[in-house]
């Protein structure tokens, strides 16, 4: 047996996230297929860094594959390269230690999710959230930054929900602008589910000033989920690091 490291880039428009479901189209069950195809075999075991959700992208998931004999990696990865649709590729792969886990292993994980404020960008739809109005960003930038370190983020994540556990360590989190567009860049031990889509679409209540800050403070120490704003659309967030 040997574990491979599979680094992956994926736009996850026409994918049902990660995870295999039943009927559904997702990036789980297509690199599966891809390996079964290439190997003759399929992998013992399949590990994710982050399980993202549907129509959530990524430019640096990690998956970990435990596999049966020597593998040539860069062959392993131009077959694997021709045999994947368009909108999923692998990177990188690379011969990872003995029970390397790319979920148990990893230290945090790091998002970004782009708003795109005024006039709307065709060539962009796809991966920025476009508001026809302007955002108060020292605004959104005290909200960022009440976030780092460790809260209770209940408020964060749908109310029916496998977590048992709320409490995430923030790293880093920061409204950047970045030529014409505002990027929340935030990194933490792990998320909740659709835990940075609803801070988006929370801070963009203080934003549009419809909320002060304090409100959104509020948030941070066990709320309910009904106290917090709506879940913003996954079509502008990015899976875009993975520290180990």
């Amino acid at each position: 047996m040997s574990t491979l490291r599979l680094d992956l880039e994926y736009d996850g428009a026409g994918f049902a996230g990660w995870a295999t479901q039943p009927g559904q189209r997702t990036v789980e069950a297509v690199l599966r297929k891809a390996l079964v195809k290439v190997l003759g075999a399929p992998t013992a075991e399949l590990r994710v860094a982050g399980r993202t959700d549907a129509g959530v992208s990524a430019s640096a998931q990690v998956v970990s594959a435990v596999t049966t004999g020597a593998i040539d990696t860069h062959r392993l990865l131009r077959a694997l390269n021709g045999t994947l649709p368009d909108d999923v590729a692998v990177r990188r792969v690379t011969q990872a230690p003995d029970g390397f886990d790319a979920r148990t292993d990893a230290r945090s994980r790091a998002y970004e999710y782009r708003v795109l404020p005024g006039p709307p960008s065709p060539l962009r739809r796809t991966g920025v959230l476009n508001l026809s109005w302007q955002l108060d960003v020292p605004a959104l930038r005290a909200c960022a930054g009440a976030v780092v370190g460790q809260h209770d983020f209940r408020a964060l994540t749908p109310t029916k929900t496998g977590h048992q556990f709320f409490d995430r360590t923030v790293l880093v989190c920061d409204w950047v602008e970045r030529a014409d567009e505002l990027v929340l860049t935030v990194e933490a031990d792990a998320f909740l589910r659709h835990m940075v889509r609803i801070l988006v679409g929370s801070m963009l209540l203080v934003g549009r000033g419809h909320w002060n800050v304090g409100q959104f403070t509020r948030l941070l120490d066990g709320a309910p989920r009904s106290a917090a704003g709506p879940t913003a659309p996954a079509h502008a967030l990015t899976l875009v690091a993975v520290r180990y």
